[in-house]
């Protein structure tokens, strides 16, 4: 089977969360299972862009509304990452260093997703199933069933991946220009709540649903940042798949940034080394019981209780503690 993964992340070449863990990992795995995976992804000017070969393999134009936009795809050429890499940029777009954070990833996005739907609309052969994650990449499914360029993809499946529904990429009806020409019939399947919600039109489109577990998927007919109502009448379609583990990224053992790496048979010795490490580099007692918290201080990550929770836990052992917190407020 061939599967051509969308992505705003992979991890190594960029990642902002957990989505570029999963996207850096599964389609290596699927491709060791004898599987064909690829990943499209935009061309940030990353160091890893830098560090590595390419060779360009496609180049052409289309269009953003009206305006006409010229796209490049390369691919890394050693397979390094154990699967295809390939690299869209457009000029004035996505060559930019950080993944996020522009007053036009609107634009940015889009032109990406219709990018690679252009693309593929040339591709001599058709992928079996073409699996996008997140809304920076959940226009694709219907832009492959319903605007008119691209009704020759209409047969490849399409699945959906959420790994995180707080976030949908909404856009106004002002915007809708941006996209190809569609069936105006079908223009609910992008609408919720008065405007363009790009996860709910992947919700719709997709022929499969897929979240990070069985749990979210459970949470999201509850709490999906008013999509409740979506998911529970999509249910059939959406079945939640446990989030793995690299374990030969993750792997203590041979971790490049760890200041000692340690095994099963150091595991107290190698975790006590690594502490005394990070006390030493800000200035805190190793002597000291040490909590760490990393993440989004947002709900989804329960930032609003780590004061209360850090608090109990350091009233409970009955010992002066240390809190360390990386985090970032992401609106």
């Amino acid at each position: 089977m061939e599967i051509l993964h969308v992505s705003a992340e992979c991890y190594p070449v960029a990642k902002a969360g957990g989505l570029g863990d999963v996207v850096g990992a599964l389609p290596k795995y699927q491709t060791q299972l004898g599987h064909l995976a690829k990943v499209v992804m935009p061309m940030y000017r990353s160091k890893y862009l830098y560090n590595h070969e390419w060779e360009l393999v496609h180049e052409s134009g289309t269009y953003l509304g009206n305006t006409w936009f010229r796209y490049a795809v390369i691919k890394e050429k050693t397979n390094e990452l154990g699967f295809d890499l390939y690299l869209l940029d457009i000029n004035g777009l996505l060559d930019r260093e950080k993944v996020y954070g522009y007053d036009d990833d609107t634009e940015r996005f889009t032109a990406f997703q219709i990018a690679v739907v252009h693309w593929l609309a040339t591709w001599e052969h058709r992928p079996d199933v073409v699996h996008v994650h997140d809304h920076h990449a959940g226009l694709i499914p219907f832009m492959m069933k319903y605007c008119y360029a691209y009704q020759s993809l209409r047969t490849i499946k399409t699945v959906f991946t959420i790994h995180n529904a707080q976030y949908q990429g909404w856009m106004g009806w002002n915007k809708s220009h941006y996209l190809p020409s569609f069936d105006n019939w079908k223009s609910g399947m992008l609408e919720w709540q008065d405007s363009i919600n790009p996860l709910a039109a992947a919700v719709k489109c997709a022929d499969k649903v897929t979240t990070v577990s069985q749990s979210y998927m459970e949470e999201l007919r509850f709490q999906a940042n008013g999509l409740e109502d979506l998911f529970e009448y999509e249910k059939g379609k959406c079945s939640g798949i446990l989030n793995g583990i690299d374990t030969e990224v993750w792997d203590p053992e041979t971790d490049p940034l760890l200041p000692y790496n340690y095994g099963i048979a150091d595991v107290t010795e190698g975790k006590e080394l690594n502490k005394k490490s990070v006390c030493q580099h800000f200035g805190l007692d190793a002597q000291k019981p040490l909590f760490i918290f990393i993440g989004r201080l947002v709900g989804e990550k329960a930032a609003e209780i780590l004061p209360s929770a850090i608090g109990e836990a350091a009233s409970s052992i009955q010992w002066p503690a240390q809190l360390y917190c990386i985090g970032q407020w992401r609106p």
